[in-house]
């Protein structure tokens, strides 16, 4: 299956963060219906408050992906951190937030109907006139 980054469909565009989703990218593991999003973070962005409300306030679906650019810092809800940059694969399991300090591109693959409900989620927190956007 092939897919230009820059042809995916846009799906959340804030001064923050940009993300690019194209859904039905396949399977994958135990997962049915897996998409494929580009995701260019601004420096300074952090999605924490975008998951309050979640089990331990973080994202519980798991990711594969790619740091393209820059260096996303990762938060687990166990209280440990990483930092994955450009060029490094990683997987992030149930139970995790994220923050950049630079400007910071990565390529994710995720559960599909998991993540929506994220984004969803994060959505309405947006439309909260006191939440941030990412």
């Amino acid at each position: 299956m092939h897919e230009p980054a820059a042809d995916m469909p846009t799906v959340m565009d804030t001064p923050a963060a940009t993300v690019q989703q194209q859904r039905d990218f396949g399977d994958a593991t135990d997962f049915t219906g897996f998409s494929a999003e580009r995701m260019q973070f601004s420096a300074g962005t952090d999605i924490a408050p975008l998951l309050e409300g979640l089990p331990d306030d973080t994202c519980q679906v798991p990711h594969w992906g790619y740091v393209l650019d820059g260096a996303i810092d990762v938060r687990y809800s166990d209280d440990t951190e990483e930092v994955d940059r450009a060029g490094d694969l990683f997987y992030w399991p149930p139970g995790h937030s994220v923050s950049v300090e630079e400007d910071s591109e990565i390529i994710l693959f995720s559960p599909q109907a998991e993540h929506l409900a994220v984004f969803e989620h994060m959505a309405s927190k947006m439309e909260d006139s006191d939440a941030p956007s990412p």
